[in-house]
């Protein structure tokens, strides 16, 4: 694959070269024996339209980056993702939110679910590469929502913009509604989605359980079911 254009804030991308084979259990080893090769129960679509370009995701040190040293949070198999256009993340120099294709890009529900949890009212991050010194460990997920799926599983959307979020507590969710837009809010360098499955619906607080996908592209070839991983190319089948 051509090499993308993108720009420094592609996130938590961590280079592990002595491990980069290594599956995530170093760690939680009960956990991966439980969870390595889960199947989920819902059935997920993409949460979102258009293409986007996977930095974090994938079941080793390299591929999970930051996301393997949050086991206790449910991010083991976590996802960050930014949306593209051709080759590139964002217009300009890309120094401010605006400039990021992502940036107020529709959300959607990956799957029926009710809204157990979100948080709608935290301030995007002042510009790409700063976070707001307000952020701390109770709400590194800035704007966030969590979706009870009704089956033990959990879907975690993180880092929407302010004020964008169009569901309450209590609400009932298609697969497909809009459920907010994309922002930098949060423990966020840059514009991206963060995307996690847990089993339990707890803000950052359970295991994460590997998240499989219904009919999609990965770097143009169709898959009717499967995970993409870091470097990866994705887009709906729409």
């Amino acid at each position: 694959m051509k090499h993308l254009k993108l720009v420094s804030y592609c996130l938590f991308v961590l280079i592990l070269s002595s491990c980069a084979d290594t599956l995530i259990g170093d760690e939680g080893k009960l956990d991966e024996d439980i969870y390595l090769n889960y199947q989920t129960i819902t059935d997920l679509e993409l949460p979102f339209e258009g293409e986007w370009y996977l930095t974090v995701g994938g079941k080793t040190h390299a591929n999970g980056g930051n996301h393997f040293f949050q086991r206790s949070s449910g991010q083991r198999y976590a996802y960050d993702m930014i949306k593209i256009e051709g080759e590139r993340a964002v217009s300009g120099d890309g120094s401010t939110n605006e400039e990021a294709f992502g940036f107020g890009a529709r959300i959607n529900a990956p799957a029926d679910g009710v809204i157990v949890s979100l948080e709608n009212t935290i301030d995007d991050n002042t510009s790409p590469g700063t976070i707001n010194p307000n952020i701390n460990n109770t709400n590194l997920g800035g704007n966030y929502i969590i979706i009870d799926h009704l089956n033990g599983e959990y879907s975690f959307l993180a880092h929407l913009k302010k004020g964008t979020i169009v569901v309450a507590i209590g609400d009932a969710v298609l697969q497909g509604q809009k459920v907010g837009e994309l922002g930098n809010s949060g423990s966020s360098t840059g514009t991206h989605l963060h995307y996690h499955l847990q089993n339990t619906p707890n803000y950052l607080d359970g295991i994460g359980l590997p998240a499989q996908f219904k009919e999609f592209y990965i770097d143009d070839i169709f898959v009717e079911r499967g995970e993409p991983k870091r470097g990866q190319k994705i887009r709906t089948n729409n």
